[in-house]
């Protein structure tokens, strides 16, 4: 017993036993390949929108804002995407001699829009980590559960029970609580630190949009008064 690894108690446990262990195992993989992808994702998203916006409140015309995003529109993203769309919107309405309020209606369901792609993709797969925070905890209870069961079975058929004889079953069962928590540990912590990212950039976007929003608004009735 004392010579046992986690390899032989793994190779020694039951079939279902195994089964679980490998599961769990592949949570935990799939879990940090979601952790550090989208940890990069939101990373260049926050940067992203920080440039963005330092080049917003340059001083430069909108119009030129816009024809730069528009030049490299494939790659734009972020607080760059809701601007391009609501000035799209902004400027397409305006050409078609809309009302005032029209106009500022369009253009903030343009952005609303833009920004609620954007957070569904950085939203993408994070529940997953939820799930596997939330349930691989008692996938590895029961087979954990499974593997003292059948080591008390395999017990009670013995002649003379001994703590060498059942020791190996419990310590196989255990292997499975443990991978159990060491998939849902990091999974819970990712899960919450992640979803607080996102919320941030949700509110850096919003507060962008009413902005752009407010700059657009007087700009609408300012013509409207020159006229």
């Amino acid at each position: 017993m004392a010579d046992m690894n986690v390899l032989d108690l793994f190779l020694k446990s039951s079939l279902l036993v195994q089964l679980i262990i490998l599961l769990l195992i592949l949570f935990s993989i799939v879990s940090w390949a979601i952790i550090i992808h989208k940890t990069r994702l939101l990373n260049v998203a926050h940067r992203d929108a920080d440039i963005f916006e330092d080049k917003f409140w340059s001083g430069k015309e909108l119009a030129q804002l816009y024809q730069e995003s528009d030049a490299r529109y494939e790659r734009i993203a972020g607080s760059e995407q809701i601007f391009h769309s609501g000035f799209k919107a902004f400027s397409r309405l305006h050409r078609a001699n809309s009302r005032p309020e029209a106009i500022i209606d369009g253009a903030c369901r343009a952005m609303r829009i833009a920004m609620n792609r954007e957070l569904e993709m950085l939203e993408t797969h994070i529940p997953f980590l939820g799930t596997v925070g939330s349930i691989s905890p008692y996938i590895g209870l029961f087979g954990t559960v499974w593997g003292i069961m059948n080591a008390f079975i395999a017990l009670g058929a013995a002649k003379q029970a001994t703590l060498q004889m059942v020791a190996p079953g419990i310590a196989e069962a255990l292997i499975a609580t443990a991978i159990g928590l060491f998939a849902a540990i990091p999974a819970v912590m990712a899960y919450n630190r992640l979803n607080l990212r996102v919320n941030k950039l949700e509110q850096n976007y919003d507060n962008f949009m009413e902005e752009f929003t407010a700059i657009l608004h007087r700009q609408v009735f300012a013509r409207v008064d020159n006229q």
